[in-house]
């Protein structure tokens, strides 16, 4: 678990990375609602980096009903450096994803 201090730094990246992320024509707003449901999960497992995800968790906190557009949105997010996801085809293991360090994309 981190430090008190840590975590308000990594809160205030979140904040300025998702103001840039509202600037970049490339998202939708799939993208972001499925970058909420991260951070959410990234808050649930005490702010580690990687950390495990599920899709049908993730769906739910985004609010994402299509299979494919969670597959194609969390992708994206890797393409263009929001995230990195490491999928897991293991039912029981969960994907890893890990934040981008010092919220630099």
């Amino acid at each position: 678990m981190k430090l008190q201090k840590e975590i308000v730094k990594e809160l205030a990246g979140y904040a300025s990375l998702v103001r840039r992320m509202e600037k970049d024509n490339r998202l939708l707003s799939t993208h972001l609602s499925l970058f909420t449901g991260l951070f959410v999960c990234w808050q649930r497992s005490g702010f580690i980096s990687p950390f495990g995800v599920t899709r049908k968790t993730l769906m739910a906190f985004s609010k994402v009903a299509s299979i494919a557009t969670y597959h194609k949105c969390i992708k994206e997010l890797d393409e263009y450096g929001y995230i990195r996801y490491e999928p897991s085809y293991h039912p029981k293991l969960g994907s890893q994803v890990y934040w981008p360090a010092r919220w630099e994309v």
